[in-house]
């Protein structure tokens, strides 16, 4: 027989006989339910003025000594090191191995960082804790070099790549009253658990035990790097009190400008945002893709979806031309995709594009949100398995095209002189591509079929073959009522009674 007692939030393991003990995600369960039962306790930091006023720069300069890596001196191919306090970053939070009879908290000492020119007490920061924790795997090296590969840090915020990328998008493990009047509250994780893993495991396990004014939550990570790097999610979420919006599997990411939203000021680069765009793959089967925008106000765009197969912010453009930028590489930024495991019910995914000025914010928010919560203190279950990758033509069945590009123009008339006399219209060309659509005769019977909202009227409506992508281009041009509101468009290409493509599904911001 053996127990496990709590102490604090350490997790201490008495072994009375040999037994089949494993740490899993019901042990994170049993405290986050016990958690939901009582009062919340705010996060107290004990971070020193002079840690928490510093800027980014200096932060920056506060690095992991690589040598002190945990696991380092075991045969695994995995390996973690740990974020110090600073800045916004300035509640501990606890982090404890597991292995197959123990479970122990990482110690947190001054020695395993490169303080560089940041000043501190060396007596001040002795007990401080750990901001977060990254993993390190040989991922893109034939000679084991180490790559990191997932870091948590700040909230309940992760980010993951696989091989050949660079950090964009963040994953989330819950979002609260995004985009509501009342304010977005930020459930963080405050203690996690890592699997020592095997020195032939191909995967880590971590579990996180999540914690926030209104909701409790277990989370199990299970992390498989490679070329497309996957993350089985299984979450048991708790409520403490009623909350007005939930976000499920939330995605966080950032949009600036692009094709469909050329920048107000001249710019080098065509482009810049860590994804392009959300895509959605409903459970009636349909496929809807909705270009991202940078409005000049908070918009909130719902898709009612009913046990969705699939939602993501995905990052289509892979050319570097399309971006230009030697220095951040939104070419080699990957998509984040979330695949539901079960039924989910009766919902909707939500997309929320906040005003921004700078790459430097994270502006966009995805999500999926069920149509009813239940009670205080009873046990919601979600599991879904998160896709990074640069391959988005994988998510697609190969017999429905999809939306290549988005772009977007003033409208114009060709005039008997072949000058173009722009005429008061926005124009939008939308190119659609395919494996299957590949194969058909460009002179194959394509249709169009485009629906504009109350604010819009349809001038022009036009589709024509596109030899350079071996699919068709859709043109349309309309008139927008009044400038202060949004524009809905939605548009699909057919042949007969048969869909060729997803569905374009667009906002135009109101005062664009």
């Amino acid at each position: 027989m053996m127990k496990l007692r709590l102490i604090g939030a350490t997790v201490l393991l008495s072994m009375y006989a040999s037994s089949g003990w494993a740490f899993s995600i019901d042990d994170v369960a049993k405290q986050a339910k016990d958690l939901a039962g009582k009062g919340y306790e705010a996060p107290k930091s004990n971070l020193p003025s002079q840690l928490r006023e510093m800027k980014y720069a200096d932060y920056q300069q506060i690095q992991f000594n690589r040598d002190k890596a945990w696991w380092s001196k075991l045969k695994t191919p995995f390996k973690l090191e740990f974020y110090h306090q600073g800045m916004y970053f300035d509640t501990p939070v606890q982090i404890n191995e597991v292995t197959a009879s123990t479970v122990h908290e990482i110690k947190y000492s001054p020695d395993y960082f490169n303080f560089g020119n940041v000043k501190h007490d060396p007596e001040t920061v002795k007990n401080l804790g750990f901001a977060g924790f990254k993993v390190l795997y040989p991922l893109n090296s034939k000679n084991k070099k180490d790559d990191e590969i997932t870091s948590f840090l700040g909230a309940s915020y992760f980010r993951v790549i696989g091989a050949g990328q660079v950090y964009g998008l963040s994953s989330r493990g819950l979002a609260i009253d995004t985009a509501l009047p009342s304010g977005e509250e930020f459930p963080r994780f405050k203690t996690f658990w890592v699997e020592r893993p095997k020195p032939a495991d191909k995967h880590l396990v971590i579990y996180a035990l999540l914690d926030s004014p209104r909701a409790t939550g277990a989370y199990r990570f299970l992390i498989t790097p490679g070329k497309e790097t996957t993350v089985d999610v299984q979450s048991k979420v708790y409520l403490r009190d009623k909350v007005g919006k939930l976000g499920v599997a939330p995605l966080t990411s950032m949009y600036l400008f692009g094709a469909n939203q050329p920048s107000s000021q001249v710019n080098y680069r065509p482009a810049l945002h860590d994804s392009d765009g959300l895509s959605i793959h409903a459970g009636n089967g349909e496929w809807i893709w909705r270009p991202l925008n940078n409005p000049k106000h908070l918009a909130v765009s719902t898709f009612t979806v009913e046990n969705p197969k699939g939602f993501g912010l995905l990052q289509r453009g892979r050319d570097f031309s399309q971006y230009q930028d030697l220095d951040d590489r939104y070419d080699l930024r990957p998509s984040g995709w979330i695949e539901p495991q079960g039924e989910w019910g009766k919902g909707r995914v939500e997309l929320v594009e906040i005003p921004t000025a700078d790459e430097t914010n994270d502006n966009v928010v995805a999500y999926w949100t069920p149509e009813s919560l239940p009670e205080p203190g009873k046990e919601m279950n979600f599991k879904y398995r998160l896709h990074f990758t640069r391959d988005e033509s994988q998510l697609h069945s190969p017999d429905m095209a999809f939306v290549k590009d988005t772009l977007r123009s003033t409208g114009d008339v060709k005039q008997s002189n072949l000058v173009r006399q722009p005429d008061g219209t926005v124009a939008f060309i939308v190119d659609f591509a395919g494996q299957d659509m590949s194969k058909l005769p460009a002179d194959t019977p394509v249709a169009p079929q485009v629906s504009i909202g109350n604010n819009g009227e349809l001038v022009e409506n036009s589709v024509r073959y596109n030899p350079v992508t071996k699919g068709w281009r859709l043109v349309i041009r309309l008139r927008v009522k009044d400038n202060k509101q949004p524009t809905e468009m939605r548009a699909a290409l057919v042949n007969g009674d048969k869909t060729l493509t997803e569905t374009w599904s667009y906002q135009l911001p109101a005062n664009e």
